[in-house]
């Protein structure tokens, strides 16, 4: 009954086998064998364009690394105020960036309100030294609390990153997850509604350690190569990166393993929806369900060999959690059964 997170869950089979048979004879470094030449070929078929790929072996890294590339003197990037490069990357993204700042923006459901998003934006006017420029804005898909950007919320924010000349930054540490759940192609939500750059995760969902940072315009990745050196990104034996994303894309492995994952979600979220010591705090979308529980079921829970995190409740719901009530986030993962899901909803009760 391990719901801790998707980064607990092991590897799929699939992928220790490639990269079992990758870890023989020699291939060149750095980027540069057929193989790493492969697979930077089949995201440009993903994406449906050429875009321009770099392993790196985090999902912080690739966000990171992903504004250190647009990076301005003076640079601040928007994202909503509980988005996890501004609650949960110990500062990364402004280290890497040599200190641009994260501006939070507020909205409900862990995305950013547009309008919101304007009157930040609007805090900085142009060639006032004082206040900084801004230099991007990040959405998270799917988000830090399990919703989903729409495909029009998504075309909303990337008007108001054209109308102010900002590049759109798209954190998809679960991209696959959002991506079944909403039905599109990876061209259909990204480039196609606006964004530019894409933190390809896929690591939570089956991979051994396996990041991408995805370009829509190779031009602006013009000095990524330097930047992701110097950030000591670059994988000597990236190989062993390629060939996990060569098995995780081979026969839509990443879609079935997200769906997957997103079915479990959507079992334990019925689960708890049925429940007479649990209710759900919103409606789940990909594959983390969180739920409001007395603190003593949460704690007996957890002694029968239930793991889970306490979650703080956002800023936009305050009288969402009671005194001697804890919110906590359940996730699923590819590697999750449905007897894990029924044995935890048994003893929720």
């Amino acid at each position: 009954m391990n719901f801790a997170s998707d980064n607990w869950a092991g590897a799929h089979p699939a992928i220790s086998q490639r990269l079992l048979a990758a870890s023989a004879g020699f291939s060149a470094p750095y980027g540069a064998s057929a193989l790493d030449r492969k697979i930077e070929q089949q995201f440009n078929e993903l994406f449906e364009r050429e875009v321009a790929v770099y392993f790196v072996s985090t999902g912080t890294a690739a966000n990171s690394l992903a504004l250190a590339a647009v990076n301005r003197p003076g640079g601040v990037s928007f994202c909503h105020r509980e988005a996890h490069m501004l609650e949960d990357e110990c500062g990364a993204p402004e280290f890497f960036t040599h200190g641009a700042r994260l501006a939070p923006v507020d909205g409900d459901n862990g995305k950013i309100d547009p309008e919101n998003l304007k009157a930040e934006i609007e805090r900085f006017p142009p060639n006032f030294v004082h206040a900084g420029q801004p230099m991007a804005i990040s959405i998270t898909q799917a988000t830090e609390i399990g919703t989903l950007y729409q495909p029009e919320e998504i075309a909303a924010i990337a008007d108001i990153a054209q109308t102010y000349g900002l590049p759109l930054h798209m954190d998809g540490a679960r991209f696959a997850n959002a991506l079944v759940s909403l039905g599109l192609t990876p061209a259909e939500m990204s480039w196609k509604l606006g964004i530019d750059i894409v933190s390809f995760g896929a690591t939570k969902n089956g991979c051994w350690c396996a990041e991408a940072l995805v370009f829509m315009n190779p031009a602006q990745a013009k000095d990524l190569p330097f930047i992701r050196k110097r950030a000591a990104q670059l994988v000597s034996k990236s190989r062993f990166i390629a060939c996990q994303f060569e098995a995780y894309l081979d026969d839509g492995l990443w879609l079935n393993l997200a769906c997957h994952a997103n079915a479990m979600a959507a079992r334990l979220q019925n689960g708890i929806a049925h429940s007479k010591y649990a209710r759900l705090a919103w409606h789940a979308e990909a594959n983390e369900v969180f739920a409001v529980l007395n603190q003593t079921h949460a704690d007996r829970l957890q002694q029968q060999g239930a793991v889970f995190y306490p979650w703080n409740p956002p800023r936009a719901n305050p009288g969402l959690v009671a005194d001697q009530e804890v919110l906590v986030r359940l996730v699923t993962s590819f590697a999750t059964q449905a007897e894990q899901v029924d044995a935890f909803i048994e003893r929720l009760g």
